[in-house]
Formats: C-alpha cells, structure tokens, sequence
C-alpha cells in the first residue's frame, strides 16, 4: 500500500471518528440538558437574552421581568385557556401534529416564510433550548427537542415551564409576572376571563396586549372562553403511554 493510499485511510478514519465524537457529544448535551430542567427552573432563555440584545442595540435597557411559580399556583383556567388557544390536542400527541407540519410544508414552498402554529410543546422546546429563527434547521432541532421532553418531562412538566418562559409583553415572561403587572393579581388567582385574554395575546404579544385589548382581542377572548369548558377534563399525565 503506498503513502498516499495510506494517508488517505487515516484521514477518512480520523474524519469518521470526528464525526461519531460530534454526534454523541451532542446527544449527550442534549440529553443532559433536558434532564436538568426537568428539575430545575428555568430562569433565562435564549429569547430573554435576544430581547435584552435587541434593546442594547436601539441604546435602551430591558429589565427582564418574571418569577417562576410551580403548576400548582398557576390557576387551571390559564391552563385550559392556553390549551383551547394555542393546542386543544395537546395531551393526545407527542408533542407534533404531522397533520401541522405537512400543512406548513405546503403554505412554505417557493421560499414563503415559514408559518407558526406549533404545538404548546414545540414552542416550549423552541423558547427554552433554542432561538426563534424562522429556518428548517432550527425546525428540525424543535421537533427533537420536542419529542426529548415529551418523553423525559411529561405533560404536567411541560406546561409549567411554558407558562413560565412564554413572552408575554416588552419583558414580561412568563405567567406570573404577566398576572400582576396586567392585573394586579397572581397566576393562582387568574380568573377565566383573564387567562382566556393573556392567551388570546401569546402569539403576538408586542402588538396584543391584556392591558389594552382591541376588538380583535375581545373577539378571541370570547370565542377561547366558549372553547375552555368543552375540553372537559384535563389530565396533565406524564407521558402520553401513562394515559388510562
């Protein structure tokens, strides 16, 4: 076998090792990651520091305001009301619709922007793991995510970290700093027609706001506050295999 053959097979086998110490050291990181939060707040994410960045770059300060509170003092109507608003199926899948996603793939072609519409479990993913960039790449990397805390959090788990990472006006995050700066009150105490308004301004926060709601808002408001009762009862379960 001459030199070159050989330097050839070196580097071939140094370019393949490479690339299995990549692969698992990013399974790893991911893995280790997710298990962390599972049991530990989540008090900054990577939208938090974009926002503060953003802010930076136009001279001005953003003091990020949120307090993380565990489900059990977060009031059941927020949680039906966000699940009537943003994902009314979200304790019967795996965290994404394919239904969804062959749908966005289709509104998507010919270099369309990418539409929104993920499950509650998709952008929990996306605000805690990573950034808000309308790309496939970073789609590819919410739907693992997603699927990782479907099966390591648990529904319940799920929920509480979304209501307490979710954007909810100009440095507002999260439902409890949300509750007392609109209403003066706590996430345990959120009455239905709150939570059904802070839902209905989850999706554009910057242009929706609970303190000022528009026509538009209202409308949504009574149309989520006519969904919430007919999702009868909601077990947050840990997995969906652990359903009965």
């Amino acid at each position: 076998m001459t030199k070159k053959k050989t330097f050839g097979k070196k580097c071939r086998r140094f370019i393949f090792r490479s690339l299995v110490y990549i692969v698992l050291g990013f399974f790893l990181f991911t893995l280790s990651s997710v298990f962390v939060y599972k049991y530990v707040p989540v008090y900054y994410t990577p939208l938090m520091f974009i926002r503060q960045m953003q802010a930076r770059q136009n001279g001005e300060h953003l003091h990020i305001r949120k307090e993380w509170v565990p489900i059990q003092q977060i009031s059941p109507n927020m949680v039906r009301a966000v699940i009537a608003s943003e994902d009314n199926l979200f304790t019967h899948h795996w965290g994404f619709s394919l239904k969804a996603i062959e749908q966005a793939w289709q509104d998507n072609k010919n270099g369309k922007r990418i539409r929104g519409g993920s499950t509650i479990t998709q952008q929990t993913a996306k605000n805690v793991f990573l950034t808000p960039s309308k790309t496939y790449v970073r789609k590819a990397f919410e739907l693992y995510y997603s699927l990782l805390i479907e099966c390591i959090w648990g529904k319940e788990r799920i929920m509480e970290v979304y209501l307490n990472v979710i954007e909810m006006g100009d440095g507002i995050f999260g439902v409890e700093a949300a509750s007392q700066i609109y209403f003066n009150t706590t996430a345990k105490n959120l009455s239905k027609s709150q939570s059904a308004l802070l839902a209905v301004c989850l999706p554009n926060p910057h242009k929706m706001s609970p303190a000022h709601p528009s026509a538009y808002v209202r409308k949504r408001q009574a149309q989520i506050l006519v969904l919430m009762p007919k999702l009868g009862q909601i077990e947050l379960v840990r997995t969906p295999l652990e359903k009965h």
